[in-house]
C-alpha cells in the first residue's frame, strides 16, 4: 500500500477526515462563517450553557422557589428547564447561559426560531439523547428537527 492512499481503518477509527476527505468546516454547509459571530458555536460552549441552565433551575427549586410535591420532584427539574427554554428562547433565542457563553439559537435563515420550532428543540432537548446525536455542522437532531443551529454571538 502506498503512503499517500488512505488505510480503510482510519476512516473507521479516526473518521473521515483522517483519511484525508475535507468536508469543510462546520456550518459552511449552512452558510455561516467558520469563525467569529453567526459561526456555528462549539461543544464547550454549548456545554457550558446548559449546565449553567441546569444549576439555575436546580436552585430555583432547591431554595423553595418553587413548591413541589416529593411525589412528583424527579420530573420538576426537567419541567423547570423546559419552561426556561421556552420562555427565554422564545422571546430571545437565548436562555440564560447561552447568553453566559456567548451563544443563540438561530432559525437556518439566520433570525429567531418561532414557537412551534423552540418548542421541537426544547422536548427534544429534554429527552437527551437527540442532543448528544450530532451531524457534521454539529447539530443535534433536536436542533435538525426544529431547523436551527446555535451559534455564536
Amino acid at each position: 500500500m502506498s503512503s499517500k492512499q488512505p488505510r480503510w481503518t482510519q476512516t473507521w477509527l479516526g473518521g473521515v477526515r483522517s483519511a484525508g476527505v475535507d468536508l469543510g468546516y462546520p456550518g459552511e454547509r449552512l452558510g455561516l462563517p467558520a469563525e467569529g459571530s453567526g459561526s456555528v458555536a462549539g461543544f464547550g460552549r454549548r456545554l457550558g450553557a446548559i449546565v449553567v441552565d441546569w444549576l439555575i433551575c436546580t436552585w430555583a427549586i432547591t431554595q423553595g422557589l418553587l413548591r413541589i410535591d416529593p411525589a412528583h420532584s424527579a420530573w420538576v427539574p426537567i419541567l423547570v428547564l423546559a419552561a426556561e427554554y421556552l420562555l427565554l428562547a422564545g422571546t430571545m433565542g437565548m436562555t440564560f447561559g447561552m447568553r453566559l457563553f456567548g451563544i443563540r439559537i438561530a432559525a437556518l435563515d439566520g433570525g429567531r426560531p418561532g414557537f412551534v420550532s423552540v418548542l421541537v428543540r426544547t422536548v427534544l432537548l429534554c429527552l437527551a439523547l437527540p442532543a448528544l446525536i450530532w451531524d457534521r455542522d454539529q447539530r443535534g437532531l433536536h436542533d435538525r428537527a426544529a431547523n436551527t443551529v446555535v451559534v455564536r454571538l
